[in-house]
């Protein structure tokens, strides 16, 4: 495998971090919370102005046409600042899963472009994740029926919010009725486009944690640096350092995998699925680590609203069960290791 980002899938990757670190602050995420959409479409304007929501979508509608690769990275730099994830799931899962339609699909001539220029916004429910992130803004939204795919619009659907911990993950149940008018893709088709989006959600979440995980590392680097017990810098004990370095360390082995899992997804291998489980196991792994020493770190107060901490552990805690729970993933993994012929062994290391 020879897997490495490009210069411009870098230079991109450095663009946006630049660009959040300014217009997604703690303060302007906390702003959002409090009022009634929990979105900005003047922000959404913006990320749309930077070339984000077109990242999947073919040149020939308007995008870049990265691909699943350079989400590997830019998943991590959105989760560091806790972008709302309804960015993803119109310019990744929704934007991916329209191209994927039969060729010369007229879906795809009519939103693809407008997903680029950040003209429309698109909904995805799945049958593991049934709750659909911003279905109350959505302009289309991409349903599950029987392993078939439907897609209404906003006004044909019937939503109901349902709160998460996350003040910033609106979700809501959708009650719809398909009909063939509304089918976009059959149960054969639909099924395989259903376990892309699957897996590209789980990949989407991945990415996003260990993003959180990083950000977390770093506040409570600068809360052990600035908070003084006994005199000394509270990072200067030992028993601080061991818990944000156990955190540091599980990021570590999270990040490869993730970008092994978004590779083979890519690529179309056999075995992504397995990948992408492996990738979304180890990477909450490491971010409910980072939760709970983040917080020992802050002797608690890393909870409370003053403190921005709780802005990154309450989407790491929202965004565990999405895209599949650990048992389902842990169900997939086990299929592959215990599975008669699995490639495992010394023999495989460093097969393709």
């Amino acid at each position: 495998m020879h897997f490495h980002f490009t210069d411009e899938q870098r230079e991109f990757g450095e663009a946006m971090s630049s660009f959040f670190m300014r217009e997604v602050t703690p303060e302007f995420t906390r702003e959002l919370w409090g009022t009634p959409t929990g979105r900005s479409a003047a922000m959404w304007a913006r990320v749309a102005e930077q070339g984000l929501l077109g990242m999947s979508v073919p040149q020939a509608f308007g995008g870049l046409g990265f691909g699943d690769n350079a989400w590997s990275l830019m998943t991590q730099v959105c989760g560091y600042y806790a972008v709302p994830d309804g960015v993803f799931e119109t310019a990744w899962l929704a934007a991916s899963l329209i191209d994927s339609l039969e060729p010369g699909s007229p879906l795809q001539a009519q939103w693809l472009p407008r997903i680029a220029a950040g003209t429309a916004r698109v909904a995805v429910a799945h049958p593991v994740n049934p709750l659909v992130v911003d279905a109350h803004l959505a302009d289309l939204l991409l349903l599950p029926h029987e392993g078939e795919v439907h897609a209404l619009h906003r006004e044909d659907v019937r939503v109901s919010r349902r709160l998460s911990v996350d003040a910033s993950r609106r979700l809501y149940q959708v009650d719809w009725t398909p009909s063939r008018a509304t089918r976009i893709a059959d149960a054969e088709l639909g099924t395989r486009l259903w376990a892309e989006a699957l897996n590209r959600g789980a990949l989407a979440v991945a990415g996003q944690m260990n993003g959180l995980t990083q950000r977390i590392i770093d506040l409570s680097v600068d809360y052990s640096a600035q908070r003084k017990q006994f005199g000394k810098p509270l990072g200067s004990f030992q028993a601080v350092k061991h818990l944000i370095a156990n955190v540091a360390v599980e990021l570590e082995f999270a990040k490869p995998v993730a970008y092994r899992a978004c590779y083979a997804q890519a690529q179309g291998d056999i075995r992504r699925d397995v990948h992408v489980s492996h990738a979304k196991l180890v990477a909450a792994q490491a971010a409910r680590l980072a939760c709970r020493n983040g917080i020992q770190v802050h002797g608690a107060m890393g909870y409370t609203w003053e403190m921005d901490l709780q802005i990154f552990a309450k989407r790491v805690w929202a965004l565990d069960a999405t895209w599949g729970e650990d048992a389902f993933h842990l169900v997939r993994a086990a299929d592959h290791v215990f599975h008669s012929e699995a490639p495992l062994g010394p023999g495989y290391t460093f097969s393709n």
